[in-house]
This record gives structure tokens, sequence and C-alpha cells, in this order.
């Protein structure tokens, strides 16, 4: 079966991936790191602003598969740093409404470069 794939215009893949692939009635988001898509480089700003661009990215390549926030079931978070924790749930908890979706978050010794965040995700057809 080809795999049917997703991307936002202007998206940044750092590798041979797609930003998402469907699979029957879910779809799929690859990890995106806060790069700016404009610039092609990591916002600066602390964990806040990475976070939202994190955030941005993968909305805009939900967009791009004709989703939205609310078809969303699963999100996992990778931090470098989990002191960053709070600060990241704040703006999460912005980015969705009530009831949340599922969601892991996991501690991790590096991410690509040099972010201190990364986001995947997966979301459901209505």
């Amino acid at each position: 079966m080809p795999r049917k794939a997703f991307s936002a215009p202007g998206a940044v893949a750092v590798g041979p991936y797609s930003h998402a692939v469907e699979a029957g009635d879910i779809v799929f988001f690859s990890g995106q790191t806060p790069m700016d898509s404009g610039s092609g480089a990591l916002v600066g700003g602390g964990i806040e602003a990475q976070t939202e661009q994190c955030f941005r990215n993968l909305f805009a390549v939900l967009a791009a598969a004709g989703l939205g926030a609310d078809e969303v079931v699963k999100v996992n978070v990778f931090l470098v740093d989990m002191g960053d924790f709070a600060a990241m749930n704040a703006v999460y908890s912005r980015m969705f409404s009530a009831p949340y979706p599922a969601r892991t978050t996991i501690g991790v010794s590096a991410l690509p470069l040099g972010a201190r965040i990364e986001i995947e995700m997966a979301a459901k057809r209505p």
C-alpha cells in the first residue's frame, strides 16, 4: 500500500522522513523541533518560545492534512531538561481544549540541532 504523506508549505525536514503519514483514519505526525520555517534556524527565547514553534510547525502540517487540534488524540513530548516541564505544560495547555489528548512526556539527553524540545502526535479523522 503506498503511503499518503502530508507536508506544510515551507515546512523544514532535517532528514529523510515525511511530516505526516496517513494510515486508515489515523494520521501520524513526525516529531517537530522548534525550527522557524522561514529562516531554517531554531527559535530563541527559551522553552516557551520553542514549545510554541513546535506547535506552529505541527499545526501547519495538521492543516495540510485537513485536520485541526480537536482531532489530535495522542501527543509525545521530548524534553532535554525536565526542569522545563511546567513551562512547556503552560504553553501546551493553551494549544488544546478539554478533554485533552493523551500525552507522554519523556526526558532525553539530546535532540537534533540543539533543540530543547521535540513534539510528535497522532490525529484521527472524524
